[in-house]
């Protein structure tokens, strides 16, 4: 009855499914949530305010080939993404920039190091924080020591639950500090939301003669991945099986748990029409909160009273009911643990793995589309 079975619906699952049913695949998607969309999954709050219920998901891209093919289920609203952190009750842009070095120090010192750091790096560049205080000009090393201390050190640790130094450089190079004045959190060229929401843009891109989709349907139930061969409904299936849910939970954890941070979203409405003025403000010192998200800055919808705001508690995922992963812990220990089971999947030639729970790695949604858009025409070759 089908030639491909996708595992799970978010971006990584929609986009193969929809690729592979374009040239005649008939696509069996199988999710284990009551909806569909992964992390990407809105929704409008009692109170009408559309909300993202596994956090805050901003789009940005360069890839022109991604945003193309997500522009056929969506229309965009586009902006450019900023965020400030709190440090100590005042409000900086973030990435550390050119413009918050003039908030931190008085205009003739600020001005000082922004001719240093230009002329060491140069307008425009983005450097790591971890690179930068290797740097031994001692200007830079306090501009580095700042950052590190305010905006770093503590929010880094709240967030993964270990110092920086322990964390994988793939990490800490998403947090640099920005040589420019561009006080977006993102440069790339293209940046927004869907228009009607991601829930929207992915009905949309299901929604295919040849794509069925079964909700609540736990792939388990219905498969069996043997070490030679997987069977479906109890019979042997020989088309692609493309999977994107946390491959250890596959196996049962048989070698044991991958470790993962997870979050808890604290949502609040609020009968005042803003709360901060802004869509994502981090809290990088004392709080135990990461950052407080206010949805309709994001959104631009203004047909609602009140406003809806998120604060985000990391902590460290157990597999205990209700708790989800969302961010792999990258270091060599873990990612052996992870090859271990990769390694489960290596036989069965019709079985790909993508995303980031079946890969063990952090995608941005423009990744994890294109990945899924090459995956698609690997398979329909």
């Amino acid at each position: 009855m089908y030639d491909s079975i996708v595992i799970g619906s978010g971006a990584a699952g929609s986009v193969t499914a929809r690729q592979l049913a374009e040239v005649g695949k008939r696509v069996l998607v199988l999710e284990k949530r009551p909806h569909i969309a992964g992390n990407c999954y809105d929704k409008p709050d009692k109170f009408g305010i559309l909300i993202h219920v596994y956090g805050p998901h901003i789009f940005h891209t360069n890839e022109e080939e991604v945003f193309e093919f997500l522009s056929q289920f969506t229309d965009w609203r586009l902006f450019g993404h900023e965020v400030a952190a709190n440090v100590h009750g005042e409000l900086i842009p973030i990435p550390f920039n050119l413009n918050t070095l003039h908030k931190v120090y008085d205009e003739e010192k600020a001005s000082r190091l922004e001719a240093v750091l230009i002329r060491e790096y140069g307008e425009g560049s983005r450097v790591p924080i971890m690179k930068l205080r290797e740097n031994s000009n001692p200007e830079i090393k306090a501009i580095a020591g700042y950052v590190y201390e305010n905006v770093f050190l503590r929010y880094t640790m709240k967030q993964w639950g270990q110092k920086p130094e322990e964390i994988s450089p793939e990490v800490t190079a998403r947090v640099p500090v920005l040589i420019s004045h561009d006080n977006r959190y993102f440069q790339d060229k293209y940046q927004g939301m869907p228009k009607e929401g991601y829930t929207a843009m992915f009905e949309k891109m299901l929604d295919h003669a040849n794509i069925t989709v079964r909700l609540s349907a736990d792939c388990k139930d219905c498969m069996e991945f043997l070490p030679d061969r997987v069977l479906f409904e109890g019979k042997e299936f020989t088309g692609s099986v493309i999977y994107t849910g946390a491959l250890d939970e596959l196996f049962d954890w048989k070698y044991g748990r991958l470790p993962y941070r997870s979050l808890d979203f604290q949502f609040e409405h609020l009968d005042m029409d803003s709360f901060q003025g802004r869509s994502v403000v981090n809290y990088t010192v004392s709080e135990e909160f990461t950052r407080i998200t206010e949805f309709k800055h994001l959104t631009g919808q203004t047909d609602t009273d009140g406003t809806t705001i998120v604060r985000e508690y990391p902590f460290a995922y157990t597999g205990a009911k209700g708790e989800i992963p969302y961010y792999a812990i990258l270091n060599e220990e873990n990612q052996m643990l992870y090859q271990k089971y990769a390694d489960l999947v290596k036989p069965l030639q019709n079985v790909y793995l993508l995303g980031r729970l079946a890969e063990y790695k952090y995608y941005n949604i423009d990744a994890i589309v294109k990945r899924a858009l090459e995956l698609a025409e690997t398979i329909r070759r």
